[in-house]
């Protein structure tokens, strides 16, 4: 997808990814809002970046992406493979051995508070999968 006409860029990813919504518009540009307003309140240090092309948040690495086609808002989860789903909302790339991804459609509503543990879940596997990398501090002697 090419960026916005308004958006230079050089613009930050915040900046793309609002310009990218507005240029979305309609239902999709909706939920789209929706579902960053979510992530934002689950995660106020939740950064955004703009990657190949699409929104991408991240904490201690990519938690989702949030990508819009003509008849889904599709939200990537890296490691959702590795996430408990008890409300079941991964209804996409379920076959995969890491990612994970919810489709919503039209007219479909999203459990915002599932949602939110969701990105909160993915959050917290990114910063013990950072702990378990970290190297051993030296001790001096």
């Amino acid at each position: 997808m090419k960026p916005s006409a308004l958006t230079p860029p050089a613009a930050s990813a915040t900046q793309r990814i609002t310009d990218h919504i507005a240029d979305i518009g309609g239902w999709r540009g909706e939920l789209l809002g929706r579902v960053r307003a979510l992530i934002k309140a689950a995660d106020p240090d939740i950064v955004e970046e703009w990657k190949w092309g699409i929104p991408v948040w991240s904490h201690d690495g990519i938690v989702c992406t949030g990508e819009s086609y003509k008849s889904v808002v599709k939200m990537t989860f890296a490691k959702g493979a590795s996430l408990k789903d008890p409300a079941k909302l991964f209804n996409s790339s379920l076959d995969g051995s890491v990612r994970r991804a919810i489709d919503v459609r039209e007219g479909e509503t999203l459990d915002a508070k599932a949602f939110k543990a969701l990105i909160r879940a993915a959050v917290a596997l990114n910063a013990s999968s950072k702990k378990k990398k970290a190297p051993a501090k030296r001790v001096a002697r």
